[in-house]
């Protein structure tokens, strides 16, 4: 079982996406408040204070083999992934949209290189060296969608499991324009799916926890 001499924010939201457990629930499993969850997404370097080191320790010894496993997973992929950039190199950073409009939430069909065919995801966008994880989650969204959104709420950041790229989520709120799809390069459609459904086309294992709650919130 993997070790952590010093939690880091980062460590505690892998933790938290390995028990997929939303902001809600994993301050409840710890007992602490929501807002110190939250800072820990907002901010992957913060040390949290001695007493929170050990409440992290024994939820990460309490956790299921499962649980255990997937945390071991997300944390090799996250010191993989940091160890082969080059020196200097800016890490690859994502900002995804979870555009909400009434009882749905925005999604967009990939075309993916690997024999799966297709993707179901987000919006999303690389955020350039400089730019700000905001202005990237509105200008991609309507560049891939034709949407026009506004950001609402971070809902943290993270080490995407399949793809190890760091990601930051927004919860943002429809303004505008119709759903389509305007980059047909890299995408095959665009549609709004109802909230409830939305596990039939993203793996529910792979959704980030913080998302997931917001959705089950908004139906």
């Amino acid at each position: 079982m993997d070790v952590i001499e010093r939690w880091t924010g980062q460590y505690a939201c892998l933790l938290q996406s390995a028990l997929r457990l939303s902001n809600e629930q994993f301050a409840a499993k710890l007992g602490i408040g929501v807002r110190t969850v939250a800072t820990w997404h907002a901010d992957e370097n913060v040390v949290p204070r001695r007493e929170m080191q050990q409440l992290l320790d024994t939820a990460h010894e309490q956790a299921s083999d499962a649980a255990r496993q997937r945390f071991a997973l997300l944390l090799a992929k996250g010191r993989a992934s940091a160890e082969s950039a080059p020196a200097g190199a800016q890490a690859l950073r994502v900002a995804i949209a979870v555009v909400i409009r009434d009882s749905d939430v925005l999604l967009v069909c990939r075309r993916d290189d690997d024999a799966a065919g297709i993707t179901w995801q987000f919006p999303a966008g690389v955020i350039k060296p400089g730019g700000k994880a905001e202005t990237t989650t509105v200008r991609e969204t309507l560049d891939e969608t034709g949407v026009h959104c506004a950001v609402r709420q971070h809902l943290g950041n993270r080490l995407h499991p399949v793809t190890g790229v760091l990601c930051a989520y927004f919860l943002c709120e429809y303004l505008a324009g119709e759903a389509t799809n305007s980059d047909a390069a890299e995408n095959i459609d665009v549609m709004w799916v109802p909230r409830n459904v939305v596990s039939r086309f993203i793996p529910v294992d792979t959704i980030f926890p913080p998302v997931l709650a917001v959705l089950e919130e908004q139906t």
